[in-house]
């Protein structure tokens, strides 16, 4: 397929000197995912949604900086319908290429420059398969549907620059009709309600996140919730939703998502968000939960390490945000890591004594983990794979062997307070515990972190 761009007036420089962004970032697991030449800073998406039909109609308002000189752009965005793209209020071409809309703008757009782009679209959202078999995207569920992004769904559901690398703030309103009973279905999405109307046959919901997030944990949930809502006892507005087919074994997630708040806040530093809660739905099979920004979600009502697990994330994964996909053990040992230390304040066993059972093969979800190195990937389809969390969490363990409590705790609390609300890297995390420690750890992360063999079990810094 070949691309035109809009062509500059004589002599204008900078018009001439325009280029398309690139069609990726460069990430090596995910070269497809996001686009060059532009940084979003906010997405405000208006949602037209009909459970009976599944069909979703759409306005993307996306606001962005241009990094580079722009004869045209892309958004990821995968199935759907564009009906309608505009740039700076003016008429933009667009073509689709796979997963890619290319929007040509009427003119240029300079470096430097804050422009906002409009695209209508429509049609039925897809359910896609990841490179390890499991959905994302769009799923439709008993009574509506879920959209759950890791790593690439949101591109199902709304045009973007969709790798974690590019954060934004989001508005999310979303209309859905009453059924034919005349109930209304909740509509459940990240941050704050703000506002909310009864339309008189339809209700409308108002969803606003104020702290930038990456477009893989944006999350709209459309059914019927038992809606529970408080406050921590530092104030913070907590939001639970439960599908009634899982309150009774749901029963203690709306006590225990502000007790593990808490808890979390006094080791890893304070809540990085606005607000805090949870999405407990019933969607047999699904066979995950996923740790969208504010309100981690659940297929089924969770058992404590997983509501820690996801929670865990709103610090390492959700406010600090890995820079590649190659990052994200930084995200999932963590929180696997904060599963080990609530079992041992909770009364289980000890962290040395996890570390052991998982270096031993005797600990349930240790099967697996010396695949490969947890900050090695070696495929998309993997980077979910055990080494990712149960050696990434043994990493965490190793590290705190050797610098000692301390500082551990003291570098736990320095990561989240530099990066907060954006992207590190391994380089980084590697850097801050040799800072924090005054300590060569050279040794002990080229064996637990890079090596591709099992280490001896002493073997560290």
């Amino acid at each position: 397929m070949t691309t035109s761009c809009t062509g500059s007036a004589p002599g204008d420089g900078a018009a001439a000197a325009a280029k398309p962004g690139a069609p990726g970032v460069g990430d090596r697991l995910f070269p497809a995912l996001g686009n060059g030449g532009y940084d979003v800073a906010h997405y405000g998406l208006t949602l037209d949604y009909v459970p009976e039909t599944n069909r979703l109609k759409g306005t993307a308002v996306i606001t962005a900086r241009a990094t580079q000189d722009l004869s045209r752009f892309d958004l990821d965005l995968s199935g759907l319908h564009v009906r309608r793209a505009t740039v700076q209020g003016e008429r933009a071409r667009y073509t689709r290429e796979k997963d890619e809309l290319l929007v040509t703008p009427a003119k240029p757009v300079r470096k430097g420059d804050i422009f906002k782009t409009v695209v209508t679209y429509d049609g039925t959202p897809r359910t896609i398969e990841d490179d390890d078999g499991g959905l994302e995207g769009w799923i439709e569920t008993d009574d509506g549907s879920t959209a759950l992004g890791q790593p690439a769904g949101s591109m199902t559901w709304f045009p973007g620059n969709h790798h974690p690398s590019d954060k934004a703030t989001y508005d999310i309103t979303v209309t859905v009709p009453q059924d034919e009973d005349g109930d209304p279905y909740d509509v459940v999405s990240n941050g704050e309600l703000t506002a909310q109307e009864d339309n008189g046959g339809t209700v409308t919901r108002h969803w606003h996140t104020e702290e930038p997030m990456a477009g893989y944990l944006a999350h709209v949930s459309v059914g019927y919730f038992e809606v529970h809502q408080g406050r921590t006892d530092d104030g913070l507005p907590v939001y639970v939703a439960v599908d009634p087919d899982e309150s009774e074994n749901a029963a203690d997630v709306r006590d225990l998502v502000p007790e593990i708040v808490g808890w979390a806040s006094e080791r890893f530093g304070p809540y990085p968000f606005s607000s805090t809660g949870a999405v407990v739905d019933h969607v047999p099979g699904l066979g995950y939960a996923l740790e969208t920004q504010t309100k981690p979600y659940f297929d089924r009502a969770p058992d404590e390490a997983l509501l820690v697990h996801e929670l865990a994330h709103q610090w390492f994964g959700n406010s600090v945000t890995p820079r590649e996909w190659k990052d994200i053990w930084l995200s999932e040992g963590m929180a696997t890591y904060a599963e080990w230390l609530w079992e041992e304040e909770r009364g289980g066993r000890r962290t040395d004594e996890i570390f052991e059972d998982f270096y031993d093969g005797t600990d349930a979800e240790s099967e697996g983990i010396w695949a490969f190195p947890p900050a090695d990937p070696p495929s998309a389809a993997r980077v979910s794979d055990p080494p990712v969390y149960g050696r990434g969490a043994m990493v965490v363990h190793k590290v705190r062997e050797a610098v000692g409590d301390e500082t551990f705790f003291d570098i736990l609390r320095t990561w989240t307070r530099q990066h907060r609300h954006g992207n590190a890297d391994t380089a980084q995390f590697v850097a801050l515990c040799e800072d924090r420690s005054g300590k060569d750890l050279t040794k002990l992360f080229d064996l637990w972190l890079f090596s591709g063999k099992k280490p001896e079990k002493d073997s560290s810094a």
